[in-house]
């Protein structure tokens, strides 16, 4: 089994990213589709240079909690969500996320796989804030994460440049007090 269900939710679960995933994942990130809302489409993503990455990332860095969004129905992975640059004395934590299929986009998977990831964060890890950036011209992203219960905590403007534009990065974040639901389906407590 190359995926184990960590966190599972209605339609998806997370599972711990790993290495046997670096074509899919080359492929996403040399698509603009995918890195023009990362942020990302100035990078030139090689494979072995991809497998460096996935491999370095994996020495259970307990400041880094890396995920794959697996589908429930078929098993398939989608996408990838993480916390990182957790701050232990802080309680903080950045969050971040993209759904590489694009056939799973605008189907609230991005939305049940950052409440499963706020549940953890918060109710395991003992966050208290947990924040993200997003490029002003990805409303789709922005309202995602509104509804997720996000709020803009401020603005770098014209701070990013895609394809001739400038572009403001938008600070978003939740805090602990503010998310008080459960969506972890397999919790033993």
């Amino acid at each position: 089994m190359k995926y184990f269900k960590k966190l599972v939710g209605k339609t998806i679960y997370l599972s711990p990213r790993n290495s046997d995933d670096v074509e899919i994942f080359t492929k996403w990130l040399n698509d603009f589709k995918v890195t023009d809302g990362l942020g990302r489409s100035g990078l030139l993503v090689t494979l072995n240079g991809e497998k460096a990455y996935l491999e370095k990332t994996y020495d259970n860095d307990p400041t880094r909690y890396y995920f794959v969004i697996v589908t429930l129905e078929k098993n398939e992975m989608i996408g990838t969500i993480s916390l990182e640059n957790i701050d232990y004395i802080n309680r903080s934590a950045e969050l971040g996320i993209f759904i590489g299929d694009e056939t799973y986009r605008g189907k609230g998977i991005g939305k049940e796989a950052i409440h499963l990831i706020l549940d953890y964060g918060f109710n395991y890890l003992n966050l208290n804030s947990i924040h993200l950036t997003v490029l002003s011209f990805n409303e789709r992203a922005i309202a995602c994460y509104k509804k997720c219960g996000f709020k803009e905590a401020g603005r770098l403007r014209e701070d990013y440049y895609l394809n001739g534009k400038y572009y403001d990065k938008i600070l978003m974040d939740i805090l602990k007090e503010e998310f008080n639901d459960t969506y972890i389906k397999n919790k033993n407590i």
